[in-house]
């Protein structure tokens, strides 16, 4: 087993679940606490990759980040950005298809806590944004650990979506899940077996470690 596409994997996992943190927190703060019309609509936006098939979200980003298109054009020419079959295009698409496992707990997090919690920090003075980053987001910890994981788990099972916006360019964009599609086609099942045994421990620990702060039997285990 090569460990290339290990060591990509979790570059772009890392790296996805970091920049999406930081989109994540005024976004879901916005849909949790807005009255517009129009959250609706976002919010289904932001759900929509938990039931679209990733190819057809790998299909639409493919076409616009291409050259021939206009959005993938002005990327190129304006800001030297290839991001069709580059790890550059794999961490934006990671982010679109990820963005409801952030979005998510953090929103619920923030809709659960009580609303006198953020009138008594108005009522002491503080302004919204201390608010937000002094009382509220400190308050909501496991949403924000459950969160970064389980973005970090899904990215690093993304297999639609990276094969089409990214194909399958070794150390550039060959991931482990794409390395074992390639395995398997080419009937080398011990080395499919290699990666996939790897990912599967990798995954049920994060979760698993999730799961047991979660429940608080975390605090019970070191006491």
């Amino acid at each position: 087993m090569e460990w290339g596409p290990i060591i990509l994997t979790f570059r772009l996992a890392s790296i996805t679940t970091v920049l999406l943190f930081l989109v994540a927190l005024p976004l879901s703060y916005w849909i949790a606490f807005s009255r517009s019309r129009w959250k609706p609509v976002l919010e289904t936006l932001i759900s929509m990759p938990l039931v679209l098939p990733p190819t057809v979200i790998g299909f639409y980003l493919l076409v616009a980040f291409s050259p021939e298109n206009a959005l993938g054009t002005f990327l190129h020419d304006y800001m030297g950005l290839q991001l069709v079959f580059s790890f550059e295009g794999l961490v934006i698409a990671s982010m679109i298809y990820s963005l409801p496992f952030m979005v998510q707990p953090l929103q619920a997090g923030l809709a659960n806590l009580p609303p006198n919690l953020k009138e008594a920090s108005y009522v002491m003075g503080k302004s919204r944004m201390a608010t937000a980053f002094y009382v509220l987001f400190p308050t909501i910890k496991t949403s924000i650990l459950t969160g970064l994981v389980l973005t970090f788990a899904h990215t690093i099972g993304e297999f639609g979506v990276v094969l089409m916006i990214g194909g399958n360019i070794p150390n550039e964009t060959r991931v482990a899940s794409i390395a074992i599609y390639d395995e398997v086609e080419s009937l080398n099942y011990a080395n499919a077996n290699a990666y996939s045994l790897f990912l599967f421990i990798l995954t049920f620990s994060i979760l698993l470690t999730v799961y047991v702060i979660n429940s608080g039997q975390f605090k019970r285990i070191w006491k």
